[in-house]
């Protein structure tokens, strides 16, 4: 299936990477967050993506024009450092279309933007690149499947703590607990779609709104629990505690390194 990449936002909570590049482009270890979801996705053989472009689009192309991929694999020099032969690639069978979808285009349109690359493919993926999970994606695929769904979505429960607070009629505090989001399901952003969505889809509307509403009535649209890895980067703390964990080698969502016989 395709992958539709949605990577055109501007990431406002991620400043100190954000003026110069997209919040995809952030990065983590040496490669890029979009990078990290391509390894993914190509593991279990889907290897034709659809780059939605917007902010700073031009990073993006210019990262994959420039691919150095003996950044993440090894190889051998010889000649004098004139010829590098590669021991492994990670890159050489993706099919990456680019496509500008506009500077303040919500993810809906994104996506309506992009239909025609789609050819006449009755189901693809997509994704919000901005999140990692190591949940296998054949059984979220065979989930939509079973359920005869139009849209199907990863769900998994948040890992934020808040402080709950009790404050009296007079503004004094009464007291102070933390608190999870444990209990709570929530989109983390992987998508399996069917064509039938953009039957939902009117001019203007964002994805999870009016479409996934009216899916929502029409008993079409899935949800797909999971308990196991995801985080996603919203700030610069969340970049932080990703890039760490990668340098301990200790990355969940680095399915093709746990088991390297892809597909899965």
């Amino acid at each position: 299936m395709k992958v539709v990449l949605f990577a055109g936002g501007m990431g406002m909570r991620m400043r100190e990477f954000s003026e110069s590049v997209p919040k995809p482009m952030v990065p983590i270890g040496s490669r890029p967050i979009i990078w990290h979801l391509m390894k993914y996705y190509a593991h279990y053989g889907h290897t034709e993506f659809i780059v939605c472009l917007g902010y700073k689009g031009e990073v993006i192309k210019e990262y994959f024009l420039n691919y150095k991929e003996w950044l993440s694999n090894d190889f051998v020099l010889s000649g004098g450092g004139r010829e590098i032969t590669m021991l492994h690639t990670d890159a050489q069978d993706w099919k990456i279309t680019f496509v500008d979808t506009g500077l303040a285009t919500n993810i809906g349109q994104r996506m309506v933007k992009v239909k025609d690359f789609l050819g006449d493919d009755e189901e693809f993926l997509a994704n919000y690149s901005d999140g990692l999970s190591s949940v296998p994606l054949p059984a979220l695929i065979d989930h939509a499947h079973a359920h005869e769904a139009i849209a199907t979505f990863l769900c998994t429960r948040p890992s934020q703590t808040f402080h709950i607070v009790g404050l009296g009629e007079d503004s004094h505090v009464t007291g102070i607990t933390e608190s999870s989001a444990a209990g709570m399901w929530v989109n983390a952003g992987f998508f399996v779609l069917r064509r039938e969505i953009f039957d939902y889809i009117g001019p203007g509307e964002e994805l999870v709104y009016e479409p996934f509403g009216r899916l929502l009535e029409a008993r079409k649209l899935v949800g797909y629990k999971y308990d196991g890895f995801w985080a996603g980067m919203d700030t610069f703390k969340d970049r932080q505690v990703m890039d760490e964990m990668n340098a301990r080698g200790e990355a969940p969502w680095k399915v093709w390194e746990q088991d390297p016989a892809a597909p899965a």
